[in-house]
């Protein structure tokens, strides 16, 4: 068993690699995997828009995201910088930034590039997508 760090940068419905970085999270989870966390980088932190509403026969990504991160406990770790960039915010960063609302699905939590490293450090291999 290997411990394997995400790392999404495809953003929620364009090319499908956020649809392929979730089919790979689950094989490997199913497969006895340990995911240290998956990591939300470019437009791959539009995966956790909590206002992303997919057509009814679309997979609704953001749920299965959800899921994972529920059933393996698996963190989901958005870059912050890009996040703000593409109008992804928590409560507090809106708060903090006089936003009157926000966007960041749970259990998405906001972090940084030194935790991408980290991850890395900590990981036996990372798988980009």
């Amino acid at each position: 068993m290997s411990k394997l760090i995400i790392l999404v940068t495809g953003q929620v419905y364009g090319p499908a690699s956020g649809w392929h970085a979730l089919q790979f999270t689950q094989a490997a989870l199913a497969a006895g995997e340990q995911i240290h966390c998956v990591f939300f980088f470019r437009n791959g932190v539009t995966q956790s828009n909590a206002l992303v509403c997919p057509a009814s026969d679309e997979t609704d990504l953001l749920r299965e995201w959800q899921k994972i991160a529920d059933q393996y406990h698996v963190p989901l770790i958005n870059c912050v910088s890009a996040a703000w960039r593409r109008g992804i915010m928590s409560a507090a960063d809106a708060k903090e930034n006089g936003h009157s609302s926000h966007n960041l699905a749970e259990p998405f939590v906001m972090g940084g590039l030194g935790e991408l490293v980290t991850g890395i450090e900590q990981a036996d291999r990372m798988v980009s997508f």
